[in-house]
């Protein structure tokens, strides 16, 4: 601990304070410096509005380009909420979490979580991610998640701290597989994000908003392995700061089968489906499409 005290580590406690301080405004009011601070950063960060740009492109092509220039300027005012909220995320009492995030259809969990049956949470990255998972968790006092170091310790080790704190476990990405195995099959849900570009090496390409893209293909892995269910979830902020919603879906029926592009490419049409809901609050900076099949050139 003493060493994430040094003067280099400053900046980061700072950044901390100024979103634990955050975290005691109401979250109307943190909405609104939310949306602003998104749409300055709208303005300034040309690469990031630039790969998102190309990613609705891909994805939303029978929008037109103003609907989806419109929609890049609200996702980037959903970052800026997302982005203030982290504090809250962190420190936010059990009580405030679950006035600010509600649950939809929690029956479907309730009962295989008392019964410790294996549950898979399939979980896009949607904006109000961090904050949705807090309430989640919360809610129900249990959880574990895949997580993969960042540099900054200070912010790495905060980051630890705020997602543990309902008793959840924390797994490193570096961890053998068998680790997961045994968490979900002592009745512990994964809240699992498979959605972004795992690289060439960890990939396979299947159909994503009508696209090749490289998907992780462990989700129906995970799920023979363990006899897990997988059960969809999507998080969205709800208008003008009145909360956050966690929807739990219906269970994957049939799933996984033997085919594994086949369950890799439905959980891809899965996690479309909940993007064309709520499409300004999925998580576009990201480049989906970096990894590209042999011979195409590259998007981005």
């Amino acid at each position: 601990m003493l060493r994430l005290a040094h003067p280099r580590h400053w900046l980061s406690w700072l950044l901390i304070a100024w979103l634990y301080a955050l975290a005691q405004l109401p979250l109307p009011l943190l909405y609104a410096l939310g949306q602003g601070l998104g749409r300055l950063v709208y303005v300034f960060a040309g690469t990031r509005r630039r790969i998102a740009r190309i990613n609705l492109q891909q994805c939303c092509a029978a929008q037109s380009p103003a609907e989806r220039e419109r929609l890049l300027r609200d996702h980037f005012g959903a970052l800026g909420v997302a982005a203030l909220g982290q504090g809250i995320a962190w420190s936010a009492s059990p009580a405030r979490l679950k006035r600010l995030v509600r649950v939809r259809n929690e029956q479907l969990l309730e009962q295989r979580i008392a019964a410790r049956q294996p549950t898979i949470l399939l979980v896009p990255h949607f904006v109000g991610l961090d904050i949705g998972a807090a309430g989640f968790y919360c809610r129900f006092n249990t959880g574990c998640y895949l997580y993969q170091r960042i540099r900054n310790p200070v912010i790495n080790a905060q980051i630890a701290k705020g997602r543990s704190r309902f008793g959840t476990v924390g797994i490193e990405r570096r961890e053998s597989l068998r680790a997961v195995v045994r968490t979900i099959q002592r009745g512990i849900p994964l809240y699992y994000l498979p959605d972004q570009d795992p690289g060439r090496r960890r990939g396979i390409f299947v159909p994503f908003c009508g696209q090749p893209a490289a998907t992780v293909p462990t989700l129906a892995r995970l799920a023979r392995l363990t006899q897990a269910t997988v059960i969809p979830i999507s998080i969205r902020l709800l208008p003008r700061g009145a909360g956050i919603e966690v929807n739990i879906q219906p269970p994957l029926r049939d799933f996984p089968t033997s085919d594994l592009h086949e369950d890799t490419a439905r959980m891809n049409q899965c996690i479309e489906e909940m993007i064309h809901a709520q499409p300004a609050q999925y998580f576009w900076v990201h480049r989906r499409f970096k990894t590209r099949p042999p011979g195409q050139p590259p998007l981005y």
